[in-house]
């Protein structure tokens, strides 16, 4: 029922935007929006046809669009043998990356278990995950610290055993 509605709703905004821009009439109506833009058309082409300096400034936009195309850079830099034995190097790299794929695909029907789904277990799941790791960086800070300490009582006495100079 909602989805008839919606299309209904989405037909009379169609409806109303081709009354906007054709006319009351709809499309076989008077065109009024579209008819304005056409004469605005033909008029900026005639001023253009005038004007020497116009003509060269649309050239340089169709350049400047050809040039802003991204692969462009790429065809005039790149020749297609040298793509080709770009290809070619990375090959085995593509296979190896093909082979990963593969094997994340193999593993995608496990995302559809009921372990996954019940969201208790999977968080239960990252609460341990989360401890562990917390546990593991709390041992290595500390193991960083005694080395710490370690070396600042050697320093401390190396500089008690230096005699004192008068």
């Amino acid at each position: 029922m909602a989805a008839v509605t919606d299309v209904q709703r989405l037909q009379a905004r169609v409806e109303e935007l081709e009354r906007w821009v054709y006319g009351s009439g709809g499309p076989r109506g008077s065109r009024k929006v579209a008819d304005g833009l056409v004469k605005v058309q033909v008029a900026l082409g005639n001023i253009a046809s005038k004007r020497e300096r116009v003509k060269i400034l649309y050239k340089k936009i169709e350049d400047l669009i050809k040039y802003l195309d991204p692969e462009y850079i790429d065809r005039i830099s790149i020749p297609d043998a040298s793509k080709l034995q770009f290809i070619l190097a990375e090959e085995q790299f593509i296979l190896s990356q093909i082979a990963l794929l593969e094997q994340v695909e193999a593993l995608v029907p496990m995302l559809d278990s009921a372990h996954i789904k019940d969201g208790k277990s999977l968080h239960y799941l990252i609460q341990a995950l989360v401890l562990t790791l917390t546990c593991h960086q709390t041992m290595l800070l500390s193991k960083q610290f005694v080395q710490w300490d370690e070396l600042l009582c050697q320093l401390e006495a190396a500089k008690q055993v230096k005699p004192a100079e008068e």
